[in-house]
């Protein structure tokens, strides 16, 4: 996988493309939000962000990025834009009109060319 590919898969991301960004997860892919969520395989991923995508606007913004083969790791800026009151959410109750903004570190790991790990710690509470 490439740089232009990691773009893409962000781009779609912050879309809603579901099935632009699960293209490419591994079937079995495991995904870990810090020490507050993990996630086993690809249709818990999108079912899990087609929720949260009903509720809030997330948008990630990559602030760096390093590029080896067998993954990435990446400096990420969020904002999370409530547009659905969502007081039962996992993460955090949010209200209609919220907005928080945070930086992350997210390190992705590869197998046969899709994301098979993906862990992110929250490195910065900007808002």
């Amino acid at each position: 996988m490439r740089r232009e590919d990691f773009e893409d898969y962000i781009k779609a991301f912050n879309n809603a493309d579901f099935e632009g960004f699960a293209k490419y997860y591994a079937d079995n892919v495991e995904f870990v939000l810090g020490g507050r969520m993990r996630l086993s395989g690809r249709q818990a991923v999108v079912d899990f962000y087609r929720e949260v995508k009903a509720h809030i606007d997330e948008h990630l913004e990559i602030i760096d990025l390093l590029v080896a083969p067998d993954g990435f790791a990446m400096h990420s800026r969020t904002t999370f834009k409530t547009v659905k009151d969502w007081p039962g959410f996992e993460l955090w109750s949010t209200k209609a009109g919220d907005v928080r903004k945070i930086e992350s570190i997210i390190l992705y790991r590869l197998e046969d060319g899709f994301f098979k790990s993906i862990k992110s710690a929250r490195f910065a509470q900007l808002s």
